[in-house]
């Protein structure tokens, strides 16, 4: 791995496969890669599952995207440099595991929970021909990290699952439900789903995106 790799889990396809259907795992904020990685045993077995470790250590194994600064007014302002900086990583490790690992191009799905749904989001955007499928999970979408010139006419074959927790105290959950109508002003095929959670995954959740998954590999 180059020297840029970032830090990552595996587990390998438990099925025999020419080329499999790879799933990359981006972790949120104060988190690291073992977090979404526990979801490995119970995702279909044709997956190569890859979950990456942030490249920002906040000590105490807990790894960012990106710094979240915070004001005297206790509001979150993201620095939008590191998370472009970010984003240009995922885009050289996304690279990387291809040449590394037998992957179906055509299925690549990418996971990201909270400010890795941020970032999984803005990366599908920005290259819409690498990662056909995303799940964003209490996330929102930052237009800030968005190209000024989007693939109108190649963003509209991605196809996105989008949920968000209903009392969410990180990430309003009204900042969530602004992603479904920004992909759906794009033409972007997009299921936005709530659910009587706060900042985590709820179980109905995560039956909901194995199904979504397992209807697209």
């Amino acid at each position: 791995m180059s020297q840029n790799s970032l830090q990552y889990l595996v587990r390998k396809p438990k099925s025999e496969l020419s080329k499999a259907p790879l799933l990359l795992l981006l972790h949120g904020y104060g988190s690291n890669e073992k977090d979404l990685f526990s979801f490995a045993s119970e995702l279909p077995d044709e997956l190569l599952i890859v979950s990456a470790q942030a490249p920002l250590s906040l000590g105490f194994d807990s790894y960012a995207w990106y710094t979240i600064h915070f004001d005297q007014n206790a509001d979150k302002f993201s620095d939008i440099p590191e998370a472009k900086r970010s984003l240009a990583l995922i885009d050289t490790f996304i690279e990387e595991i291809k040449e590394n690992y037998s992957v179906d191009e055509n299925k690549i799905f990418l996971l990201g929970f909270s400010q890795g749904a941020i970032l999984s989001s803005a990366y599908a955007l920005n290259h819409p021909d690498k990662t056909p499928y995303i799940l964003a999970l209490s996330g929102y979408l930052n237009t800030e990290l968005i190209d000024d010139n989007l693939d109108t006419e190649k963003i509209k074959k991605l196809d996105f699952f989008v949920s968000h927790g209903t009392v969410d105290q990180v990430i309003p959950v009204d900042w969530a439900r602004k992603t479904p109508d920004i992909l759906t002003s794009l033409k972007v095929p997009n299921i936005f789903k709530e659910y009587p959670v706060g900042h985590g995954v709820a179980p109905q959740n995560f039956y909901d995106l194995k199904t979504w998954i397992e209807k697209r590999i």
